[in-house]
């Protein structure tokens, strides 16, 4: 994604609490509208959707609502998590990733990971616990991004260039690569650089 639809997109976005409700009375009496879906099991069920109309609706229909449980995992967020059923990578838990997000082939994100809106991760690449890939940042293929680096992106930084970093590169563990940054093939980052200029292929940085 370019910076502008990445921008437009939070923009245009509306604040949601997604939650799943279950309930346990008669669901066949109410309408929970087009918004909200529906997983009605008889004498109760599930309603996936935003918190403020689910709440409105279980109030004015609290006749025939029994009793419900809230579950969620975000308050007014802009962007939901993205679907990775179908994806052909390796995602552990507690990996949190965004919608319009890019995952290819056999990539491996690992416990704690971050990655914004509009990233990039490449065939085979592994980004390890703790990371940060910021919006819009572009990883290639075969790359081994260190637990607890943070990779600057474009949303905080809308007139930046995404950071690019090239096939085969390995960034050691809590370096910080800023916006703009190009990283060039089979480059190695040592632990814990900051690197704010582009860095040549096959480079060692710092050098």
């Amino acid at each position: 994604m370019k910076n502008n639809e990445i921008v437009n997109l939070l923009n245009s976005s509306k604040k949601k609490t997604l939650v799943k409700a279950f309930i346990q009375g008669c669901l066949n009496a109410i309408d929970f509208g087009s918004e909200c879906e529906v997983i009605n099991m008889g004498e109760g069920g599930v309603v996936i959707g935003d918190w403020e109309v689910i709440k409105r609706v279980l109030e004015a229909h609290s006749d025939v609502v029994e009793k419900y449980h809230i579950e969620n995992d975000r308050r007014n967020s802009l962007i939901n998590l993205l679907d990775t059923l179908d994806i052909n990578a390796r995602i552990e838990p507690g990996a949190i990733i965004r919608e319009g997000v890019t995952i290819q082939d056999d990539a491996v994100i690992m416990m704690g990971a971050c990655i914004n809106i509009g990233a990039t991760i490449g065939e085979k690449t592994m980004i390890d616990m703790n990371a940060v890939i910021g919006g819009g940042a572009q990883i290639g293929k075969s790359c081994h991004i260190g637990a607890g680096v943070v990779i600057k992106g474009v949303i905080s930084s809308p007139d930046a260039s995404p950071v690019v970093i090239s096939d085969h590169v390995i960034v050691g563990p809590n370096a910080v690569i800023m916006e703009s940054v190009s990283i060039g093939k089979g480059a190695v980052i040592r632990a814990g650089a900051i690197v704010s200029e582009n860095v040549d292929e096959g480079e060692v940085f710092p050098r």
